[in-house]
Parts: structure tokens; sequence; C-alpha cells
């Protein structure tokens, strides 16, 4: 991509989402919780289990997630399923899994 008449090569709101989204990723916690997810949707009760804490700590975290655009949620009866929904962050998300997450 060319600069042209001095224009920068990113878009200031694109950066600040991109910090937002890193910053609630760089949590522990929520790393974990994404790497538990990758490409598959699951429920709170799996996530719990899978990542060793209570349901109202995954819960809150969760909730940071969504906030930021990282997950999407579907119901079904009364079970909620967490899923990532955009491609771009799976893409991320994955490559963060390779170099970071081994055991993922």
């Amino acid at each position: 991509m060319e600069i042209q008449d001095n224009q920068p090569l990113y878009n200031d709101a694109d950066i600040e989402r991109a910090a937002r989204c890193l910053k609630a990723m760089s949590h522990p916690l929520r790393l974990k919780i994404l790497c538990v997810l990758g490409t598959e949707a699951i429920s709170v009760q799996d996530i719990v289990e899978k990542v060793g804490t209570s349901q109202s700590n995954i819960s809150q975290h969760l909730a940071i997630l969504r906030e930021k655009d990282i997950l999407n949620f579907k119901k079904d009866a009364n079970r909620v399923f967490y899923y990532i929904d955009d491609p771009r962050m799976l893409k991320l998300i994955e490559m963060m899994r390779e170099i970071f997450c081994k055991q993922c």
C-alpha cells in the first residue's frame, strides 16, 4: 500500500480498536479462554471445565471479551455458547496459539 498525499497507512479508529482488543486479550485467563475456544462454539460450562476456574470468574472475562467484539455468543435453551466469528480474529488467535499455547 502506498502513501498518497502524505496520508497514513492506517486509520486511527482501527488502531484504537486493535489496542483495545489486544489489551483485553492480554490477560492470562482471557488468553487461555481464547486458546480453548479456537474455532469452536463452546458452552460456558465446558469453558469452566477446560480452564479450571469458577463460572462467575469465567463469566466476567467472557463479558469483557464480548464487550470488545472479540467473542460472540448464542443461546440454546438454558446454555450459552461462545465463539469467535471474525475470521481475522481467528487468524490472530491461531497465530498466538502457535506461538504461545503449545498445548492448546
